[in-house]
């Protein structure tokens, strides 16, 4: 099991990247478009600076729902492998079973 304060962590950047997503893509986009002047641009690029950091996406870590184990992660299913492997051995989740060739 991870540390509570690292799954809350994660829990308070997926909010805040949420919350700011908008504005962080209006600011992006300008700052991206070539035909703006440079002024503007440049203002852009000082109140995308100011936002919050962990506002940002890719600052999300992806955790596994049971554990909150941060590596070896299936997005499909949201599970760390070692868990992944333990529902799929007792017939937790459907349609998923052990290959053999």
């Amino acid at each position: 099991m991870a540390k509570t304060s690292s799954i809350e962590k994660n829990k308070h950047r997926m909010h805040l990247a949420a919350a700011h997503a908008e504005k962080r893509a209006a600011l992006k986009a300008l700052v991206m478009d070539r035909e703006a002047p440079v002024e503007e641009r440049f203002e852009a690029t000082l109140k995308l600076a100011q936002l919050p950091r962990n506002g940002a996406k890719v600052r999300i870590r992806l955790r596994c729902e049971l554990t909150g184990r941060p590596r070896g992660n299936y997005r499909k299913f949201q599970l760390s492998r070692n868990k992944l492997r333990d529902l799929a051995s007792s017939g937790q989740i459907p349609g998923l079973v052990k290959a053999s060739w």
